[in-house]
């Protein structure tokens, strides 16, 4: 089981700051892939870049700011499913997809401030942070 640890997020710079993710091991899906700047993706939205220090902490990224414990229940191939609860009571499901060592596809869903969500976003890794 894997404890995604406090996330944080600077909106007004554009670059973003995950905390560290307290997992005891990342997805064998994940392996080859580091953790450092990424680009993030959603369609209709300004891209926005996150330093991560793991990859498996996208898969969190609606509760990027929320203490939640994550657990990953299938790991295969290049994809992995990540399940996650928070504290404040959200909780989301995450796919996250190897398209290559630097680039991911990530579809998500869950409930967040009471409301459902559910989007898909892409994931490039652009540099060190």
């Amino acid at each position: 089981m894997n404890s995604i640890a406090r996330l944080g997020f600077t909106f007004a710079s554009g670059i973003g700051l995950i905390g560290v993710l307290a997992a005891a091991s990342s997805p064998a899906a994940l392996s080859g892939v580091e953790g450092g700047l990424w680009e993030v993706s959603r369609s209709g939205l300004p891209h926005e870049r996150i330093c991560v220090p793991a990859p498996a902490a996208l898969a969190q990224l609606e509760h990027r700011q929320a203490k939640c414990e994550s657990s990953v229940v299938r790991d295969s191939g290049a994809v992995a499913t990540i399940h996650y609860t928070c504290t404040d009571g959200g909780y989301g499901h995450s796919n996250v997809s190897l398209l290559t060592p630097r680039s991911l596809r990530v579809e998500t869903q869950g409930i967040s401030a009471k409301a459902p969500f559910k989007y898909t976003f892409q994931a490039r890794r652009v540099g060190n942070c």
